[in-house]
């Protein structure tokens, strides 16, 4: 059982689905802080986002740090409905 863990934890680093520039970890996925450009979160997949936050648009969201979406949203924000705008 243990090699089996071992074997499944190795597997996710190295595909990209966990590992330490994924923006969450497997199971969750990101939401941006409403009216900010460096807020964020990680909330559990079938879950909302928890108040003040909103997922990001689809096609849009940020899977690693410094990725494309990562980087554009360093300069746009979200309001409460999650439209975007400039910053």
């Amino acid at each position: 059982m243990r090699i089996f863990l071992a074997s499944a934890v190795a597997l996710l680093t190295l595909s990209g689905c966990w590992g330490p520039d994924a923006m969450c970890g497997g199971g969750e996925y990101p939401v941006k802080a409403v009216g900010s450009t460096t807020g964020g979160a990680c909330v559990a997949d079938g879950e909302d986002p928890p108040p003040g936050y909103v997922r990001y648009p689809e096609g849009k969201v940020p899977t690693h740090v410094g990725d494309e979406w990562d980087t554009y949203w360093d300069s746009h924000v979200l309001d409460e409905n999650g439209r975007e705008s400039p910053a």
